[in-house]
């Protein structure tokens, strides 16, 4: 089956041969702020994949990038801003939308938006969905909010403000080094992305602000596990690891001195194909909607979830909405057995537990036995 723009894009090379030249560096003495293209990564197609699907569809759940340094997993996370869709974002400081009015009346918004929508006036805009990073120094009033100290200092009120989870709300969440945040910011962190909202209690002031997240993860193995709590939270999850091909690793080298060059000229090189792509992703967002699993394809995810001896019911509704997303990425409206074996590995790679799996034998052993004792006591009273 041929594939769709999408999927052939993150699958090519598409080497940029004009600015591979070698010549003398010129140090202009500026920071880059143009990011690495995200179609200029070589190879590493599992970790694109599972990064558009994401985008595509935020109902998969996130991805948590697993690997060594310098395999490009962060590269790639930063290399989505060109990618990134539009979304509907609020007006209000407090997040008020149409949305929040349709379902709780003009209680769920504040009263200059109830004006605004008394006048007819909108309370959303189209808006391009941003990359927030969360620094592995944040505290836990960054993350979730608190009282501004500025309004505190400057007028003598106490007001609460928003955190780097609210700001997040309907953008990608980007955390380097997961494994490495402190257990309460992660304890939120999941909590929000869970629910899709959290509340913040400052004395008897209370606010409860959106937080739909498209959360990624990074993390080197190296610097410790992460908790299985988390880790069963995001919905992809890949191993990433350096490239095998000698000719791959060398154009890695290539493409990297030739942003390092000059990294304006390097991402024009892929302009035309990032706005092809992005243009692709969009379209497969609303098509997402429309998208329905076959029969078969939803057998087919069920019996590998049997095979493997998987507890957790998040496997298939991961596995379903993964499908879908990959159905929407290739231009289809039915998502079959190949869409589903497309994203198993990375779907269900995390959600087997050999612990789970002793303890629930441990647990039938323990119930047999008091069977038997329940059977052996029945016999002896009919005596």
């Amino acid at each position: 089956m041929p594939q769709s723009m999408l999927l052939r894009l993150l699958e090519q090379a598409n080497p940029a041969q004009a600015i591979l030249k070698k010549g003398p560096r010129t140090d202009l003495g500026i920071a880059d702020t143009v990011p690495f293209p995200f179609l200029a990564l070589v190879d590493q197609v599992e970790m694109k994949k599972a990064l558009i699907l994401a985008l595509i569809n935020p109902r998969v759940g996130g991805v948590l990038l697993i690997g060594p340094r310098g395999t490009g997993k962060t590269t790639a996370v930063r290399g989505l801003v060109e990618l990134l869709p539009t979304v509907r974002r609020s007006l209000c400081p407090y997040g008020c939308t149409e949305e929040a009015a349709e379902a709780w009346g003009m209680d769920g918004i504040c009263s200059d938006c109830a004006v605004k929508m008394g006048m007819g006036e909108p309370l959303t805009a189209p808006d391009r969905m941003r990359l927030i990073e969360l620094p592995l120094n944040a505290r836990l009033e960054d993350v979730v909010g608190g009282v501004d100290e500025r309004v505190a200092l400057e007028q003598q009120k106490v007001r609460l403000s928003q955190g780097i989870l609210a700001r997040a709300d309907q953008n990608l969440l980007y955390v380097d080094e997961v494994n490495l945040l402190d257990e309460a910011i992660i304890n939120a962190l999941l909590d929000a992305a869970a629910q899709g909202q959290y509340t913040v209690r400052r004395g008897p002031m209370v606010s409860t602000y959106r937080s739909r997240i498209v959360l990624v993860g990074s993390m080197n193995p190296e610097e410790g596990p992460l908790r299985a709590q988390i880790l069963d939270r995001f919905g992809l999850r890949v191993v990433v690891r350096g490239l095998r091909n000698l000719k791959k690793r060398l154009l890695v080298a290539q493409r990297v001195q030739a942003y390092q060059a000059n990294p304006y000229a390097f991402s024009a090189a892929y302009a035309q194909a990032t706005a092809e792509a992005a243009a692709e992703l969009a379209q497969a967002r609303r098509r997402l909607p429309r998208v329905r699993l076959t029969r078969e394809a939803e057998r087919t995810a069920l019996a590998l979830i049997q095979e493997l001896g998987i507890e957790t019911h998040r496997a298939e509704l991961v596995l379903f909405e993964a499908a879908r997303a990959h159905a929407a990425a290739d231009d289809r409206e039915r998502a079959g057995v190949s869409d589903v074996r497309a994203v198993a590995p990375m779907v269900l790679r995390q959600r087997r537990s050999q612990f789970i799996a002793d303890y629930l034998a441990a647990a039938d052993r323990e119930d047999a036995r008091i069977q038997e004792a329940i059977e052996k006591t029945r016999r002896a009273r009919k005596r």
